[in-house]
């Protein structure tokens, strides 16, 4: 469902003068209390930076509203948020919205019972905090803090207790609850529940009739003031499994729960007639409803339950594929098996569901013929489930099996198992939103008559080809751009732009994508993720996921830029500097960073280029290698400046790349020279492209002290000599990585290669030979005969033949001693 974010009418805004428009997103830390019951209307405190020009709260699911928005300060705000009576239990997700953009992402929760605030001193278990049944407490565990709510139950009563920490979404908060009676006698307590994540739930029935304590407490007593929790106390039920764990939209299904201390029972349910993300199973009975939905799937598969005993083939439960198969590993070392016929060659995507539902159970999933072993198996993929494609090698009867992996089991240790037809599927996502990693929030903050630019990834599921894209529900002023997303790429820029006369708003906006070939139809999905609480290792304990992405009209920005589109393409192996303009309104004099989001495929750019205070232009180095795709690119430009009250971002325009073949190549004869002395290296030319004019070419690479000239080519030259003069102290050895850096101008923009390798071996001289005789006086040089073409330089192997020969005849023309008289014949002798 698509929301308009629109202006608050009828709502006293009270705020304070602000500076000029240079302000940057708001900051959003906090909001206390982090939490309601529905139905009410509340004053909340947000908090954090830049909050001068608030203008609305926004929601990204309906059930809240604000009736009232003032600004305090530039770190306070406050709003009267109004919850809908039949509001959606859990989390709301939450942003600020200023005259100068977007806030990152907050929750908010909304929960069925009366709110009371804790209460200090509460850390004594002689002196509670006395509560009734069907409260939520709001507090806070400080360090080594341990607080204590007392309640009175009769005999046979149930009392449920769940606390919201983690699922908060500000610190990594890791609570423990637990319920004890006037003895001091644990009856139930809870860290880690599968159900809730890091969070946790007990629950009794009393055991008499008088007071019992609930205490909750940072689990290893190192809380902070960041641990902020919300504690739900009542005799509501609090299922932690269901049966089927999934259902077609828009069917009435019997639903069977599991887990509850007051025993199982089963329900009718109707499901939603449309997709829903944060769909989920409440639990209520005529004492309460549960405070937090049961995950569900919501798919269009006929559910399949299992029929036990079901441990081995030879009695699987039988079913026709496809399906959902939903079950329970019910004690350790369970095996649940089910039957089904297929055709050789047919093919299913299996998924197991129990983790992603927060079931404890940890799968492993088998498929193999009757009676046989398992042709294939999977644990944990792609997540904590399983996951196989699988192709019937044969007509026949095939058993998919699932034990845990531990072979534990539970009689909550429920699951989920869906067998489909491979279906493609497109999923497109802006970059995932961390708050803890500092990566900032994802919103398109557009100021009026500027630009701003995201990357948009697209998973193409079981098809391929180019995509095209279009945003929906944009502010009044706004408009889209994206290029075809080539098929060989799952990342790129796209950009909003804003008219000059655009009025400040905001809208949650959706970006829908399809294929350009318009006989591939395939459904479409947009999630915009967000890691809220990490753990160990920066690894996600808790994100939120939404399916649309704040857009905002924001006041004029003191800068813009723009790329000078080259009018000449970057060559594999070449380079190119892109040069970017800085427009300047007057009296901002800042510097501003400027670098490429992305980068084609092949092709890297530098970062750290600054267009210096005061300046209007920098140039960005580009280089592409040898296997860059030869296509044309849209490329985008994003500037930053940072000034007092925080940093400005805006981009370029979508601005064109062309990646092209080199215009020439080069072959090196490889060549060798004694130190001091010079050698020619012979490079053959060979053209790929016309070009006019000449190109000149730079060998680059040459060993210390070793130097030769620039040479320039035509499209006609078929070789050229480099002349390489050496020193005395040029390093002997092979130097193998010497290139030409051949710069063809064209549309008065420079084409630069670089082309390798050539290679030069550089030798010390050879020692003078013992008794060589003393060098010949140099004749009188004779008058200069006609120029002569000049010789062709030498291979290695050629150089060292001669090299050879001359030894040899100078060692032939050196005097010895006189040679020995010749043996006599027989003859002589005679």
């Amino acid at each position: 469902m698509r929301h308009r974010l629109a202006l608050l009418s009828g709502v006293s805004l009270i705020l304070l003068a602000a500076t000029h428009a240079q302000a940057a997103s708001p900051g959003f830390s906090a909001i206390r209390p982090v939490g309601a019951q529905r139905g009410v209307e509340i004053e909340v405190n947000l908090t954090g930076a830049r909050l001068i020009d608030a203008k609305e709260v926004v929601f990204h699911e309906p059930g809240i509203s604000v009736t009232k928005l003032t600004v305090v300060n530039d770190g306070h705000v406050k709003a009267m948020f109004k919850i809908s009576p039949d509001a959606r239990l859990g989390l709301y997700d939450l942003r600020v919205r200023s005259a100068t953009g977007v806030s990152e992402l907050r929750t908010f929760s909304v929960g069925p019972y009366k709110d009371v605030a804790e209460v200090e001193p509460n850390n004594d278990f002689a002196k509670p905090q006395v509560i009734a049944l069907g409260t939520c407490v709001n507090g806070v565990a400080e360090t080594e803090d341990v607080d204590y709510f007392a309640v009175e139950a009769k005999k046979g009563q149930r009392i449920s207790a769940e606390v919201e920490g983690n699922r908060g979404g500000i610190s990594a908060f890791d609570p423990y609850v637990g319920i004890i009676n006037a003895k001091r006698f644990e009856l139930s307590t809870s860290d880690d529940l599968a159900l809730i994540w890091q969070d946790g739930f007990a629950s009794i029935t009393a055991p008499e009739d008088g007071t019992y304590l609930i205490q909750v407490r940072e689990s290893a007593y190192a809380g902070n003031a960041a641990c902020l929790y919300r504690v739900h106390i009542g005799d509501f039920p609090r299922f932690t499994a269901t049966i089927p764990a999934g259902g077609k939209p828009g069917e009435k299904l019997a639903v069977k729960w599991i887990g509850d201390v007051l025993g199982e029972k089963t329900t009718e349910v109707t499901m939603p007639a449309t997709a829903d993300r944060n769909f989920g199973l409440l639990a209520q009975d005529d004492k309460g409803v549960s405070p937090y939905p049961n995950m569900f799937r919501l798919s269009a598969l006929t559910n399949v339950l299992e029929v036990e005993p079901n441990d081995n083939h030879g009695i699987a439960t039988k079913f026709t594929a496809p399906g959902a198969l939903n079950g329970v590993i019910e004690k350790p070392g369970d095996e649940d098996h089910f039957v089904f016929d297929a055709k050789k060659g047919q093919v299913f995507d299996v998924r197991v569901f129990a983790r992603t539902l927060r079931s404890p159970l940890d799968p492993v999933l088998f498929i193999g013929k009757k009676g046989q072993g398992a042709l294939v198996g999977n644990d944990d993929n792609p997540g904590p489930d399983s996951y196989i494609r699988f192709t019937a090698p044969d007509d026949g009867e095939y058993v998919i099996w699932v034990v845990d992996h531990l072979k534990k089991g539970s009689p909550d240790s429920f699951y989920r198992i869906e067998i489909a037809p491979v279906e493609a599927k497109l999923v497109i996502s802006p970059a995932v939103e961390s708050l803890q990693r500092g990566a900032g929030h994802i919103a398109a903050v557009v100021p009026r008559g500027n630009r701003y630019a995201i990357l948009l990834n697209a998973a193409r599921n079981d098809f391929g080809g180019d995509l095209k894209f279009e945003a929906l529900n944009l502010p009044p002023g706004v408009t889209f751009e994206a290029d075809a997303m080539n098929a060989a790429i799952a990342t790129m820029p796209v950009l909003f732009t804003a008219t000059a006369d655009a009025a400040p708003a905001g809208s949650l906006a959706a970006i829908r994508g399809k294929p350009v070939d318009p006989k591939v139809i395939v459904p479409d999905e947009f999630t915009h993720t967000v890691d809220m609480v990490l753990g160990q290792n920066q690894i996600p304990v808790w994100t939120r996921t939404v399916d649309n992405m704040a857009v905002a009209v924001t006041d004029e920005c003191p800068y813009s830029i723009e790329i000078v589109e080259p009018k000449v393409p970057l060559v594999r192996g070449g380079s190119m500097n892109l040069k970017v303009i800085a427009k300047r309104k007057e009296g901002f004099t800042a510097p501003i960073a400027v670098s490429l989001p992305w980068n084609p495929p092949g092709v890297s750019s530098s970062g750290g280029i600054v267009i210096p205070e005061k300046g209007t232009e920098a140039l960005i180095p580009i280089n592409a290698d040898g296997g860059s795709p030869l296509t044309t690119w849209k490329i985008v430009v994003n500037g930053y400046s940072g000034i007092a009250t925080g940093p400005i971002y805006v981009s370029s325009q979508l601005a064109k790349l062309s990646v092209a073949a080199p215009y020439v190549a080069l072959t090196y004869q490889s060549a060798s020279v004694e130190q001091g002395k010079e050698v020619d290296m012979l490079v053959k030319v060979a053209k790929a492209a016309d070009w006019d004019g000449p190109a000149q070419i730079t060998l680059i690479g040459l060993p210390n002290k070793a130097v030769t000239e620039v040479k320039s080519i035509t499209k006609d030259s078929t070789d050229l000599i480099f002349k390489i003069k050496t020193d005395a102290a040029t390093p002997a050895g092979n130097h193998a990585n010497l290139f030409c850096q051949v710069v063809i101008t064209q549309a008065g923009e420079p084409i630069v290669h670089n082309i390798g390798t050539g290679t030069l071996r550089v030798d010390a001289p050879l020692p003078a030979k013992p008794n060589a005789p003393a060098p010949v006086a140099a004749a009188a040089t004779p008058a200069p005969a006609p120029a002569a073409a000049p010789p062709k330089p030498l291979t290695r192997l050629e150089k060292l033949r001669k090299e050879h020969a001359e030894r040899a005849k100078a060692a032939a023309a050196e005097p010895g001693p006189a040679p020995a008289p010749a043996p006599a014949t027989a003859s002589a002798a005679q």
